[in-house]
């Protein structure tokens, strides 16, 4: 039997605050992001397309995002899409796709805010680079290389 894919990557700005709800399983936070596209038509102009994306975070990430992110902050996300249905208001039922977030990036954004996370060194990606086989020296720094040129 085939299984499927479903990933997301997106880099967009926060439309919005979080919102942050409490349960007792954890904090869940849900907020929009914008991403937006620029293409040229035949005559050279440039054409703008904005689409507007739901997010989800829980627990861990939802304090993240409710410690550190704000309207106009620049994320980088992966996820999956998730659709539900609710009932509104009103009492009919609607449907909403989102994107439950998995990994989150924090790319910059909104200088003037004063909460905004600010590493001070580049975060350490899960799967750091594979260590040498036993027996094969490191490769050597671009340093060394340059004086072991033989012109």
């Amino acid at each position: 039997m085939s299984r499927g894919v479903n990933k997301v990557i997106l880099v967009g700005n926060l439309g919005k605050d979080p919102e942050v709800q409490n349960f007792e399983t954890g904090k869940k936070a849900s907020f929009s992001i914008a991403t937006t596209e620029i293409q040229r038509d035949r005559e050279g102009n440039e054409i703008q397309h904005t689409e507007w994306h739901n997010l989800v975070m829980w627990r861990g990430l939802a304090d993240i995002a409710e410690n550190y992110l704000r309207k106009g902050s620049q994320v980088y996300v992966e996820g999956k899409l998730r659709s539900r249905s609710f009932d509104a208001k009103d009492g009919t039922k609607r449907f909403i796709t989102e994107i439950q977030v998995d990994n989150l990036v924090l790319l910059g954004g909104r200088k003037e805010g004063g909460n905004e996370y600010q590493p001070s060194a580049p975060a350490q990606s899960s799967n750091p680079a594979p260590a040498p086989a036993p027996g094969i020296p490191p490769a050597p720094a671009a340093e060394e290389k340059e004086e072991d040129l033989p012109f």
